[in-house]
């Protein structure tokens, strides 16, 4: 008997097409904040190491500011547990807005922060508060909003919630090509001194139209209609710790690809030489690709089934990406880094493009929020978070420039394993 719980027999909403559109804006737009904030934070690092971390050694200061960046990830699993809990008990709306004013707090610490030069110990103190903010906000962020998605369109689960990660896309667009147009334009001096703050205040001005938005959307009739579990948390573990052991692992390669992408605008300057502005080019063709070609793959997903079409985009990654670092490493230009990324970006495409609604369907309604805010979470802080940090520490120890595809490579089998596992215990094709 299957476990899985992606029955279309719940009822049905059918927006128009306008309200659709809404529907999507609404429940992306605090993952594209959430993901634009970290993804500038990833790729001002080596800035941001010098003005709150500063050391003798660059390298030091550039892990201080990564570890920052990590540790803000180790709230993520309470967040998902707390607002996840709220999010089946009181409503995916609520939730939702909840986790767009705190985002846009974290967000507002960051950007007017004093430097380490202005105020001490008080800046790096200061800029981890705001990543715990950030943290324990995107900690229920994936869940309340994909829940939300799914539940109103349950018939092209794969389309609608594909957004959740083509989001992820654009925000990484819109980070790569601030750091592109800042690095270019703005002198070092200029950039230290008010250059990188200007995306922060930029992804300020997001915050409100999506609270404008989310304010104005319902609750789909399968949420209102479904009895609430009194403690969603102790109803998950009862009954659902297959699902997100599943979960976990599926996410695992998905993960570790997204940070890696992050991290390589770090990689191609401080370890192949490249200059800043080509590390943000290059990174704008993977992003764009991650925009354009998600939603495609949702819709292929839901005709084709997610964990097949899964599980050839993740042997593709095994077999190709030991040979695509070696390319790179060998042969550092802006045609090779391009040539790379598009490359892994649509391999990353074809995995996660379907990966939203998969995790949907494997937990009841009555705990899906809780259920996948905490698997996406826990595999995001324990295979994300620190994996630039992780990268720049192998690297350093080492000199070996290949060690991110061993990672992947790595994260690739877990993925691989759990996809397999997810076919056989739910029967999910």
């Amino acid at each position: 008997m299957s476990d899985t719980y992606s029955d279309t027999t719940a009822p049905v909403d059918k927006p128009a097409d306008k309200k659709l559109v809404k529907l999507i804006v609404a429940s992306s737009i605090g993952n594209a904040l959430e993901w634009f904030d970290l993804i500038v934070y990833a790729f001002f690092a080596r800035t941001i190491s010098k003005l709150f971390f500063p050391t003798d050694n660059e390298t030091l200061s550039l892990m201080l500011a990564l570890f920052t960046f990590a540790m803000s990830y180790l709230i993520r699993p309470l967040g998902a547990i707390v607002i996840g809990s709220y999010a089946d008990k009181v409503g995916r709306k609520a939730a939702m807005l909840l986790t767009i004013w705190l985002m846009m707090a974290g967000t507002f610490l960051i950007a007017v922060m004093p430097t380490y030069e202005a105020i001490g110990l008080l800046a790096p103190f200061g800029i981890l508060l705001a990543r715990l903010l950030q943290g324990f906000s995107a900690g229920g962020e994936f869940g309340s909003a994909t829940a939300m998605l799914v539940e109103h369109y349950p018939e092209r689960k794969g389309f609608i919630s594909s957004f959740m990660f083509a989001s992820q896309g654009l925000s990484g667009l819109l980070g790569a090509g601030f750091g592109l147009l800042l690095t270019t334009a703005l002198t070092t001096d200029q950039l230290e001194s008010w250059g990188w703050r200007v995306p922060f205040l930029f992804g300020l001005l997001i915050g409100p139209v999506g609270l404008y938005i989310r304010r104005h959307i319902e609750e789909a009739s399968e949420f209102k209609e479904t009895e609430q579990a009194k403690v969603p948390l102790f109803e998950l573990f009862d009954n659902n710790k297959s699902a997100i052991l599943c979960n976990i692992g599926a996410m695992v390669l998905s993960t570790s690809v997204t940070y890696s992408i992050i991290f390589m605008p770090t990689y191609a300057t401080k370890y192949l030489g490249l200059s800043n502005s080509i590390g943000y080019g290059g990174t704008l063709i993977s992003y764009t690709v991650l925009t354009l070609l998600t939603p495609f793959i949702g819709i292929l997903s839901d005709r084709m089934g997610r964990t097949r079409l899964m599980m050839i985009a993740g042997l593709l990654f095994f077999l190709t990406v030991y040979p695509a670092f070696v390319l790179l490493s060998n042969n550092a230009t802006l045609l090779m880094l391009a040539s790379v990324l598009f490359w892994l970006s649509i391999l990353k495409a074809m995995y996660f493009g379907g990966l939203p609604a998969l995790m949907s369907e494997l937990f009841p309604t009555k705990v899906r929020a809780t259920g996948m805010a905490l698997s996406y979470n826990i595999s995001t802080t324990l295979f994300g978070s620190f994996t630039p940090f992780l990268l720049v520490w192998v690297i350093s120890a080492t000199d070996d420039l290949l060690a991110p595809s061993y990672y992947l490579l790595f994260t690739c089998v877990v993925s691989l394993f759990s996809l397999i596992a997810i076919r056989k215990r739910f029967s999910i094709g």
